[in-house]
């Protein structure tokens, strides 16, 4: 355009702007009559065409050929007929999201060779036929969650060659056919939660040899069989959260397996899983926090030597025993907060030194010189912003462990060695059969363990179970003495400021010999502490020794003899009154043949034999 000279800069500036306006209203008005739907807007840089949350009830017309975003998220639609989208082939996201669709035809997106991510999340889907995802060789993501599904169908994926993220969860699902994920040889991620599982078919999952990671969260599963995940040897992270009913982890529920991340939390477990654990040596987290699991017992994952994170987090954990952290060498980060731990010394680490982060916040901690360990690495120990506090004692309720001077540590956290009270010698002498109690009392800040110490060596502690124990208050109880149980023992208190012992001597003599003829009917009444009330046992045992045999063996003889003589004396007399010939009698009988016709004729005849009495 050329400028004439009756018209001021400004005006040509003007005329420019209008120009600009009216070019871009043209196209606009273009775009949207020829190239993009109505109620939908489009991206043409993105060839994206979003008609999300229109109240659409069918799909619309008019979306450009070579669109490769399509959104219909949010609307009306209920079904999805093959041909619909056929005329897209460059489509490569689809997001069907939160419709009413209820049914999938066979081949419905078998047009879309191009499509890469599906996402039919929260509709109306309570079957998907085997073929709905038929010639989507190059689906990597796909989104069924949140529907009504029930069963997954053998070969359901059977053409999703470079399938790699699977969602189903939020279904009613409650049976997965064996073959479901037969063809889903590229996927590496699959989660399945808030389902009606009971199950875990190792059988279907055998087929997802690709998968990495393993999400199942929210399932009624009971048990881990041993071939629920025996075929996974790609798998490298597993997490299974929510299970309220699972109580039991089979020792080789986790073999095969080279898994480097482990998750089990709320389940109902109530111990460490130390047999299933064994098998994973290169496992390098793991997390069982809001389970259970009230001690941590000495050496349960001795087993995981390049274990670095530990969560036990929320599990009314109330003791670490004694090397309970025992063979992980590497350890740096152990998260024990929200617990009822009064305490956590430095005996039961494998090493303190590898550890960076530490976490004990929300225990009821007592601060003594069990927890200096602690106070003296706290200026390098990271508590990840939750310094723990002091529960104990009085002087101290409160204080965060950070914020003790060095000069106060002393003053504060000392422990007192423990004190055996009453040290008068014990020497029992006592009888097979008796209860035996010896006494053993302590004390010392913090309160000391008592246990004993057997004359064979063996260590007897409160948890021991048979007839020898020791009571919540130290003394040693014998139950039914014995006289292998003779020897000298051995009290120990102990606490972290050091021990103190005590000994006692038993004797167990064997019973009388008048009382073992009593005690040959001897009771043995089941072990309470063993068996049920119900299950009580009453056994009775009889001896007879050499003397006693012998004597009933003559009597017997003697009264067999003297009725024999007794009766020869009789016959004696009866036959000498009778005269010297009476002592010969003779019998005479006769026979007959009752079978054939010489019975009546008298054939038979009569014989005769004579005794003689001696």
């Amino acid at each position: 355009m050329a400028w004439r000279p009756g018209l001021g800069v400004p005006a040509v500036v003007l005329m420019l702007c209008l120009l600009l306006h009216l070019r871009a209203s043209v196209a606009q008005v273009g775009s949207q009559g020829l190239g993009c739907p109505l109620r939908c807007d489009c991206v043409p840089q993105q060839r994206a065409v979003l008609c999300a949350y229109k109240q659409l009830s069918a799909i619309p017309e008019a979306i450009p050929g070579d669109t490769r975003l399509l959104d219909l998220k949010g609307n009306k639609l209920r079904w999805v007929e093959h041909g619909d989208l056929a005329a897209y082939t460059r489509l490569e996201e689809l997001d069907l999201s939160e419709n009413a669709i209820s049914v999938l035809e066979p081949n419905a997106f078998s047009d879309l060779r191009s499509l890469r991510v599906l996402r039919l999340r929260a509709n109306q889907l309570k079957l998907v036929p085997m073929g709905a995802f038929s010639r989507l060789a190059n689906l990597t993501t796909l989104d069924l969650s949140d529907n009504k599904i029930v069963i997954l169908l053998d070969f359901t994926f059977q053409d999703l060659h470079s399938l790699r993220n699977l969602e189903v969860g939020d279904n009613d699902l409650v049976y997965i056919s064996n073959k479901a994920f037969l063809g889903l040889v590229g996927l590496r991620e699959l989660t399945i939660e808030r389902c009606n599982l009971t199950s875990v078919s190792g059988q279907s999952l055998s087929y997802l040899r690709s998968l990495t990671t393993l999400r199942l969260r929210r399932l009624s599963v009971a048990a881990l069989e041993e071939q629920n995940f025996c075929k996974l040897g790609g798998l490298r992270g597993l997490e299974i959260d929510h299970w309220p009913l699972l109580e039991y982890i089979s020792p080789h529920s986790f073999q095969g397996l080279n898994l480097s991340w482990l998750s089990i939390t709320n389940t109902n477990i109530t111990s460490v899983p130390t047999g299933a654990l064994r098998s994973l040596v290169h496992l390098s987290s793991l997390n069982l926090s809001h389970n259970p699991i009230s001690v941590l017992e000495s050496w349960a994952l001795r087993d995981l030597v390049r274990l670095k994170e530990l969560h036990l987090v929320g599990t009314h954990l109330v003791q670490v025993q004694h090397y309970g952290l025992g063979g992980l060498r590497q350890l740096r980060l152990l998260n024990l907060s929200d617990n009822d731990l009064v305490t956590l010394e430095e005996s039961s680490f494998h090493s303190v030194n590898t550890l960076e982060t530490l976490r004990v916040d929300g225990n009821p901690l007592s601060c003594d010189c069990r927890l200096l360990w602690i106070l003296q690495r706290r200026k390098t120990l990271n508590f990840d912003g939750h310094s723990p506090v002091c529960a104990g004692p009085v002087e101290i309720q409160g204080r965060a462990l950070n914020a003790f001077s060095d000069s106060a540590l002393f003053d504060h956290f000392t422990c007192q060695r423990p004190k055996i009270r009453n040290r008068k010698l014990q020497q029992v002498s006592a009888h097979e059969g008796q209860v035996v109690s010896f006494a053993c009392r302590a004390e010392g800040e913090p309160t000391p363990i008592i246990f004993w110490i057997s004359p064979q060596r063996r260590r007897i502690t409160t948890k021991s179970a048979g007839r020898v124990t020791v009571l919540p208050e130290g003394t040693l109880q014998i139950r039914y003495a014995q006289m292998t149980d003779s020897g000298t023992y051995i009290c120990i208190a102990s606490n972290a400021g050091g021990n103190d012992t005590y000994f006692a001597t038993l004797t167990v003599s064997g019973l009388p010999l008048d009382a073992a003829l009593v005690a040959n009917r001897t009771y043995y009444v089941g072990d309470l502490n063993d068996t049920n009330l119900n299950d009580t046992r009453v056994f009775l045992k009889f001896t007879l020794d050499l003397k006693t045999i012998l004597i009933s063996t003559a009597m017997g003889c003697i009264t067999f003899l003297g009725v024999v003589l007794f009766c020869f004396l009789l016959l004696f007399i009866w036959s000498r009154s009778k005269g010297q010939h009476k002592n010969n009698f003779s019998v005479e009988y006769s026979f007959r043949k009752v079978d054939g016709p010489s019975a009546s004729g008298g054939q038979g005849g009569a014989r005769k034999f004579n005794m003689k009495m001696i």
